[in-house]
This record gives structure tokens, sequence and C-alpha cells, in this order.
């Protein structure tokens, strides 16, 4: 099997960058520890790094993922882990927590994510859709109304105001790789939501070291999806690129392979956010 890659020009002349999408081993998929991957960032160039592990969710809640997100009781080790590492570094970090959306639990995130559990800020990670009882891979749906009802909740939570932004908004093109009417719709929805809400999406560095699509239009990335960065550029949105480092090597690489990306539509990406 050949495999492709997509050209990625490193310039060491570069100008530091900022990575606000960050996973440690409580994820249980990840590896690392909060202050490895400070040392990684040390070593490469960085402004600002943010922890945006997967977050817990309160045990009257069905979890779809239990496997991929710490627990409530790690929450501690997660902040002290955070707290020390800031001793080392010579940039800001800041804490987070990448969430799934559920209107049923709103005041999760914003008492006790953002309150009791002192985020700095929250990233929202569309994953699934939830139908009925049960809950469905964003880039296994198989028919157009689940597709919808995916597009409706992620817009009812970037509505929701607790969210800083939307990571990997492509994210439910990965396994349906084709530019049909109807992607180019939802695209056009998520991009219209965050244009009129004033949050940024991401464009994730994570998506390019995927297997990629062998599409129509020649070969993808699972995401970031060209043709949905080239609809967010010319609508002149707010971009935020980011590493989705899941291994402290990845922590500023990925954030770079991002870059590289948004540099094809002439995108400058914010390096900010309003903490």
């Amino acid at each position: 099997m050949i495999y492709h890659a997509a050209l990625f020009l490193y310039n060491k002349n570069m100008t530091s960058i900022s990575n606000f999408h960050t996973h440690t081993k409580l994820c249980k998929h990840a590896e690392g520890i909060p202050a490895d991957y400070v040392q990684q960032a040390k070593k490469e160039g960085c402004t600002a790094l943010g922890f945006s592990d997967h977050c817990p969710y309160p045990e009257s809640f069905y979890d779809y993922w239990p496997h991929i997100r710490m627990a409530v009781k790690e929450i501690p080790q997660y902040l002290s882990w955070i707290e020390e590492c800031k001793k080392d570094a010579d940039f800001p970090i800041y804490t987070g927590y990448e969430c799934e959306w559920d209107k049923n639990i709103s005041s999760w995130y914003s008492d006790e994510l953002k309150g009791t559990y002192k985020a700095q800020y929250l990233v929202l990670g569309s994953h699934w859709v939830t139908d009925g009882k049960n809950h469905v891979y964003a880039p296994d749906i198989d028919n157009a109304k689940l597709l919808n009802k995916y597009i409706d909740q992620t817009i009812d939570a970037m509505q929701s105001k607790n969210f800083a932004f939307l990571a990997h908004p492509d994210l439910f093109l990965a396994h349906n790789p084709e530019w049909t009417p109807q992607a180019k719709s939802c695209s056009i929805a998520l991009i219209t939501a965050a244009k009129e809400l004033n949050m940024p999406l991401e464009i994730n560095g994570l998506g390019s070291s995927r297997m990629p699509n062998n599409t129509t239009r020649g070969m993808r990335y699972q995401y970031p999806v060209v043709e949905f960065w080239e609809i967010a550029a010319e609508e002149g949105i707010k971009i935020i690129c980011n590493a989705d480092a899941h291994s402290p090597a990845d922590v500023i690489f990925n954030a770079w392979k991002a870059r590289d990306f948004a540099s094809r539509f002439n995108i400058k990406p914010i390096e900010n956010l309003q903490i």
C-alpha cells in the first residue's frame, strides 16, 4: 500500500506559535503528562499552551465513550499537574477541557467545569449525535436526516456560548469524503453559525496524520477538508490552528502542520483566545 503525505515545510525561522488543543494520559488514549508537553513546547517555540483533555461527566449522564476521558475523581491530579508545570514554562499555560454537548446537562459546563473544576476555557469537540438513547460517531453517520440532526446539535452547542472554539468542525466528513450537495450545505451551516457568533473554527493538525481518503477529486485528508476551508476562508471567519496533540512530540509539530494547511488559503489564524 502506498501512503501519500502532504508536503510540509517546517520553517525554523518562523515565529513561535500557540496551541490550545492538548491531551494527556488521563484520557486513556494519549501519552504523557502536562510537564512532558511543556518541555517539548519549550524546545520548539511556543507563545501559549492550553490543556484540553476530554472532560468527565456527572454520574447521572450516559457516556457513550467513558473509555476516552478522565473521571471526575482524576480532576485534582489534572489540575495539580498543570499548576506544577507552570513553574517551568516561559509562556502562559491554560486549563481547559474538550467536551461533547448535551443540553440536558448544560449547567455541568458552566457551573461545574468552569466553576468547580477551574476551566479557563472549554473546547467543543462535537464527536457524536444523540439519537434517542443512542449516540452515533459523527464520521459514521450514514443518512441525511441524522447528519442534519448532528449539524443542528453542534450549532445548538455553539449557541450556548460555553465554548471558546469548535474543534475539527469538518470531522463529520472523515468517513464520507465525497463533496456532495449535503456536505456543502452542512459545512455552510456551521461556517455561517461561527460567523454570526464570532466563534473560531479549528484547523486540526492531527487530521492530516490519518489515513487519507481516495476520492473522485483525488487524495484528500480525512480532515481538514479542502472544500470546507475554502468556504471558511472566503467568509473571513475567525480560525484557530491547533495540534490536537496526543503525544508530546506532536504538541508543536501538529500545530505547524495546521498552519501549513491554513497558508494554502491565505488564512491568518488567531494565536490567542479571550481567556
